[in-house]
């Protein structure tokens, strides 16, 4: 693809897109937020959500946690009355490439590929990654092509000012990371720490405008809740739910909800800073997220 293809690859797309999601479900309260605000929004189109691996205190392998995230992805799914989806739904990679080996071949792998080759420059998938990218990479170094045929949306490391990139997405496979960077795909990032923490959500709030809407509601409401309580004991607490940013970059056409800025690509060193890639292809890096402008976009759909 030549540069202007490229930056056109990088703004959002127009309605209708095709949006396969790719998401650690169950390792925080925000990927099922993230879920229900994709298939909530009439102008995606949802073709496939992949479930990623993750480790910790929640899973106790890889594996185990990619299974945990398949079935809250079905969950989130029947909450929704959204059986028509479950058919859509993919196991991902029981490693990480840090892990060392080769690609993790799949479900999600393939069907990443097998979605994006019905693409193309003009019209491309947009892949969403809001967990370890393990399963994108993946795809892309099985089948390089591929790459310019989608556009990845990923949110992970922190603001590129931020004192190093240790974020949990980032740091559960590195190299995962470097990878989305290095590639060549048309690649947007939303750093976690420093941007897209400013959209988080309060108790007081999430009871008012989704306890008692609906079965997804009331479950995204109290799981938050239930979290945030769990470690706030007693105290006053807001809690992020920024993987929800990720899909709102895709409706943000005219800057409704996220300011960006495009500029060389960066990946990630062995010491976890983002750092100059010697490629230096154009990626696009989102700076603020305009909170309350998206926050209403998210209730109403919820609701």
């Amino acid at each position: 693809m030549n540069e202007e293809q490229r930056l056109k690859m990088l703004l959002p797309p127009e309605p209708g897109a095709e949006v396969l999601l790719d998401t650690d479900a169950f390792n925080e309260i925000d990927d099922p937020f993230a879920i229900a605000y994709l298939i909530s929004s009439p102008e995606l189109k949802p073709v496939a959500i992949c479930a990623a691996p993750f480790l910790n205190e929640r899973s106790v392998s890889p594996e185990d946690g990619m299974e945990k995230s398949y079935a809250e992805i079905q969950k989130v799914l029947r909450l929704a009355g959204r059986e028509d989806l479950l058919s859509c739904v993919c196991r991902g990679a029981g490693r990480f490439l840090d892990a060392g080996g080769g690609p993790v071949e799949c479900d999600a792998t393939e069907r990443i590929i097998r979605e994006a080759l019905r693409h193309d420059t003009e019209n491309p998938l947009y892949v969403v990654s809001i967990g370890a990218a393990t399963n994108t990479a993946s795809a892309l170094l099985l089948c390089p092509e591929i790459r310019e045929r989608m556009t990845v949306v990923w949110l992970g490391g922190n603001a590129p000012f931020w004192r190093d990139a240790r974020e949990f997405n980032l740091m559960q496979d590195r190299r995962a990371a470097c990878i989305l960077a290095e590639s060549g795909v048309p690649f947007v990032r939303l750093p976690c720490l420093g941007t897209v923490d400013r959209f988080y959500s309060t108790e007081p709030e999430l009871k008012h405008w989704l306890s008692g809407r609906n079965p997804l509601a009331d479950y995204l409401a109290q799981n938050a809740i239930a979290a945030a309580n769990s470690y706030a004991e007693g105290k006053p607490w807001s809690r992020v739910i920024w993987d929800v940013t990720a899909v709102a970059w895709l409706k943000n056409r005219g800057e409704r909800f996220l300011f960006s800025s495009l500029g060389p690509a960066q990946t990630v060193s062995e010491d976890y800073r983002m750092i100059p890639f010697a490629g230096a292809q154009t990626m696009r890096t989102v700076t603020y997220v305009r909170r309350d402008e998206l926050m209403e976009d998210l209730f109403r759909l919820l609701m």
